[in-house]
């Protein structure tokens, strides 16, 4: 129930405005639900509201005539959905955009071999699986130390590469697809909750350039991706800057923010967008970054406290899995 808050919302605020103007009976009871509709709607509103050009951004603006010349990187991040054979449409999306670097998800063979005839990628990291949960790197710029890694489960890839961004700078990229807690994947969230933990914890003392991209199969504002910022100690640039709902692409009523970027305090954002519907039930995300110091950089919060309460129960969750 932590997907639906924009949906609550505007119910929310629906009701209110038909309980104000509508023709109704009134009464004690109407009163009554209406002033816990309104409790719902602020409590909502206040979960997304981060998310909002109203909120101060986390991750601060590129700009020329203040930063100076910068170098840079362009991502591109799509789940591709496995069964969806228009690959026109996203290969027309990169040749368009000409990132430095694209990821995509549930890629299998047969996108891989599409993805192949792009030209210009010289440089790839290749993970074809047939099980919605294989996952591919191309890039421009060459890769470093790329490894695929099989964290919680034995068929749920992650991968972990290092791009030169020059001859002196490389930048950490994580790319996760943890499975969601859904009919036919998992019960429960353990996994996907697990996963992420473990990927913020090797995070939380990293001082280096840092990227993790990727369709978390969960919203911004849950207590899990909360979670893994608060350990990892990474920005989330859509703070400020809109929610960008990327899935589901079919329903325009029923839209969360699956995809996500997070960042280390090494880059300012010179643009971001959510791109036009490819076939998939995704919508791809373009993130364009400048690359700083640390030092030069003034972007980012102090993160709460982490949830230790939080914490404990998804990993007590996993060793009763594991004592099963």
């Amino acid at each position: 129930m932590d997907f639906p808050s924009l949906q609550v919302v505007v119910v929310s605020l629906l009701w209110l405005l038909y309980w104000q103007f509508g023709d109704h009976n009134g009464g004690w009871f109407s009163t009554l639900l209406a002033i816990a509709v309104f409790a719902v709607l602020i409590y909502q509103s206040r979960l997304i509201y981060p998310y909002t050009e109203l909120h101060r951004q986390e991750v601060d603006s590129y700009l020329f005539d203040v930063d100076g010349e910068k170098d840079t990187l362009k991502l591109l991040s799509c789940n591709v959905l496995m069964t969806n054979r228009d690959s026109h449409s996203l290969l027309a999306l990169i040749r368009h955009h000409n990132p430095d670097v694209f990821i995509t998800l549930e890629s299998d063979q047969w996108w891989q071999d599409q993805l192949d005839t792009l030209e210009g990628y010289s440089y790839a990291v290749k993970c074809p699986l047939d099980n919605l949960y294989g996952m591919h790197i191309y890039s421009r710029l060459p890769l470093h130390e790329s490894a695929i890694h099989f964290k919680v489960e034995d068929d749920k890839p992650s991968i972990f590469t290092r791009i030169a961004v020059n001859d002196h700078y490389r930048v950490n990229l994580h790319c996760v697809h943890p499975a969601p807690p859904a009919p036919m994947e998992n019960a429960e969230s353990t996994e996907r909750d697990v996963e992420l933990v473990l990927l913020a914890k090797s995070l939380a003392d990293c001082d280096k350039p840092t990227i993790v991209t990727g369709d978390l199969n969960d919203v911004a504002w849950s207590a899990t991706t909360q979670l893994f910022r608060q350990i990892s100690g990474l920005l989330d640039p859509r703070i400020g800057r809109g929610l960008f709902n990327t899935f589901n692409a079919f329903h325009w009523f029923a839209r969360w923010p699956l995809d996500h970027v997070f960042l280390s305090n090494h880059f300012k954002v010179i643009h971001m967008g959510r791109l036009p519907k490819m076939g998939s039930d995704h919508f791809p995300l373009l993130i364009e970054l400048a690359v700083m110091s640390s030092t030069d950089n003034e972007s980012g919060v102090v993160h709460e406290d982490v949830d230790t309460e939080r914490l404990d129960s998804i990993m007590n969750s996993t060793v009763a899995k594991e004592n099963q």
